[in-house]
């Protein structure tokens, strides 16, 4: 990730050099990156690195949850395996902000068995994934979907505060695929979502508290946030609150925030109305 740094620092340097704004007013960068490259965590760590103070926010391109390819656009060329990378000035007030709607539960699940490079869990807890996945949140293992990897979240602790670890599937040897970096020793908490309407409406209530009016929100939005909203029937009531807050965007498979990479969270960055 060296020479990642080492462009990205030269591509900023001459961005500040060509724009009115010092790189903490006025500059945010944009991160957009292929979902199936098992990449995301090293390269957003790199990019926040070599951004320094310029913010950034971004998505994970999906492929309607076939996980078989994804793909971005730069100049009318498609491309795999990549990461597309925006450096924005603007005189526009903007704020850059991210929600999200589960609370832990006091079940933990540690992974004994893992695949990193693959973002596979093949054990928790000394036993196969799948069923102690399952066994902890009162499922058949047969059962598990996308639906219950929605409504069960799995949550790590960092800093104090937690961030999501979505399941992304149940492969046939019964291990568990993630859409974020996994590891062995890594204690994962099951979590419970709750009101997502309302969570995401107050983030909505806070942007407004820091930059009044809103003209535009930029948003990335878990994909399995959808999921999870269709099974609770609150998928007109959370589109009313985007369409509200002038919201564009779309569904990912893990979204960038400043310095991580987050999953089953809404982020996005909301910039102010002109004044008069």
């Amino acid at each position: 990730m060296e020479g990642l740094v080492a462009q990205v620092s030269e591509a900023k340097g001459r961005f500040l050099s060509r724009s009115r704004q010092d790189e903490r007013k006025g500059a945010f960068a944009l991160c957009l990156i292929d979902g199936m490259s098992f990449a995301e965590e090293s390269v957003t760590a790199a990019l926040h690195w070599a951004l320094d103070d310029i913010p950034m926010i971004g998505g994970s391109a999906g492929d309607d949850m076939n996980f078989r390819e994804t793909s971005l656009i730069l100049d009318g060329e498609a491309g795999h395996d990549c990461a597309i990378l925006v450096l924005v000035g603007t005189d526009a007030a903007f704020h850059i902000f991210k929600t999200d709607n589960f609370v832990p539960t006091d079940d933990k699940l540690v992974v004994t068995r893992s695949d990193p490079a693959r973002r596979v869990v093949l054990e928790f807890n000394a036993a196969p994934a799948a069923e102690e996945y399952a066994r902890t949140i009162g499922m058949d293992p047969a059962s598990l979907s996308s639906l219950s990897f929605a409504s069960h979240p799995l949550v790590v602790r960092v800093g104090g505060e937690f961030y999501c670890r979505s399941v992304q599937k149940v492969n046939d040897d019964g291990s568990l695929s993630f859409y974020c970096a996994i590891d062995d020793g890594i204690v994962m908490t099951v979590a419970e979502p709750t009101g997502m309407a309302r969570t995401t409406r107050d983030a909505f209530d806070e942007v407004r508290k820091r930059i009044g009016t809103i003209d535009v929100v930029l948003g990335f939005d878990c994909v399995l946030r959808q999921v999870d909203a269709r099974n609770r029937q609150v998928t007109q009531t959370l589109s009313q609150i985007y369409r509200d807050n002038h919201v564009i965007g779309f569904n990912t498979y893990g979204e960038q925030y400043i310095s991580m990479h987050l999953n089953q969270t809404f982020t996005g960055i909301a910039f102010a109305a002109p004044t008069p």
